[in-house]
């Protein structure tokens, strides 16, 4: 199943996208896409629905990020080594795990909006992995039977606040508007083999970036087992699990940084496509999940 929250930033209703790319209301089935809908057998539930039974929902209304009430964002860092290369960055011995504020999700084409003074914002495309069952020091070789489905993620990133301001990563990496996710969350019985996904992502009608997830340094059973050694897992949070090259930092001659205005347009095999356009900051006028 395709999962997906459309409406309004805080009034998200939930639907699914059928086999023809219709968008369904599943509203009167249940209340939105929560952590709780996300067990085996809640969408065993929902996957026994015929979509034609649904209505259909005309015109083309907002997406919302996928998933309501995600606990945890967490984000791993250098996973391509072609990408480690790029950043100038030993590969590691162990998967880089950081945490992406709650408060950076966004929907899938909502614009991006470029932190006050920053200069040096950046697009990473990614594989995300979403929580379906809790999992605490998981086996590897159980580690994907805790996996409700896998949506993108643009890992947006601010290098100076990164790189240059001491610390950790997270400040470059949580600002507001910074974790696009979906278009919708693919339920596992979609996605037979994470590890052989088409990851692409342009700017200006640009290709930037192009990958498979094949190529990762650590693929995503290993990620959630790690994972779950040092945080227990819990239904709906949501794993970046690392980008290809062709980050602007590591463009040559010299990097290149996204100015307001820019587009970026980015898609995994299997799993749809974001657009983003980014803009100036502006004071916040509400929720942009």
């Amino acid at each position: 199943m395709k999962l997906v929250r459309f409406g309004n930033p805080g009034a998200e209703k939930p639907g699914l996208i059928d086999d023809q790319g219709r968008l369904r209301d599943l509203s009167n089935i249940i209340a939105d896409v929560t952590p709780g809908t996300l067990s085996h057998s809640a969408l065993k539930n929902l996957a026994a629905i015929s979509p034609s039974a649904l209505p259909l929902v005309t015109g083309e209304p907002r997406l919302g990020v996928p998933i309501a009430g995600v606990g945890k964002f967490i984000a791993i860092g250098l996973n391509y080594a072609d990408h480690a290369a790029e950043a100038n960055l030993p590969l590691p011995s162990e998967p880089i795990v950081f945490q992406k504020a709650i408060t950076s999700l966004s929907g899938p084409n909502d614009d991006v909006v470029l932190p006050k003074g920053s200069t040096k914002s950046d697009w990473e495309v990614e594989l995300g992995i979403v929580i379906g069952t809790q999992a605490s020091y998981v086996d590897r070789a159980d580690a994907l039977a805790h996996v409700a489905g896998y949506c993108i993620v643009n890992d947006v990133s601010e290098r100076e606040y990164q790189m240059e301001r001491g610390g950790t990563w997270d400040k470059g990496k949580g600002c507001d508007t910074f974790g696009p996710v979906g278009p919708w969350l693919v339920t596992t019985d979609e996605i037979t083999d994470p590890q052989a996904l088409g990851v692409w992502l342009d700017v200006n009608g640009q290709r930037m970036q192009a990958g498979n997830t094949r190529t990762m340094i650590f693929d995503c059973a290993e990620i959630v087992s790690y994972v779950s050694r040092f945080m227990t897992l819990m239904p709906g949070d949501v794993i970046a699990t690392g980008t290809p090259p062709g980050v602007g930092m590591g463009k040559k001659p010299a990097a290149i940084y996204l100015k307001p205005g820019d587009v970026m347009t980015l898609g995994i095999e299997g799993l749809g496509t974001q657009r983003q356009q980014t803009r100036e900051w502006s004071p916040p006028t509400g929720p942009w999940t």
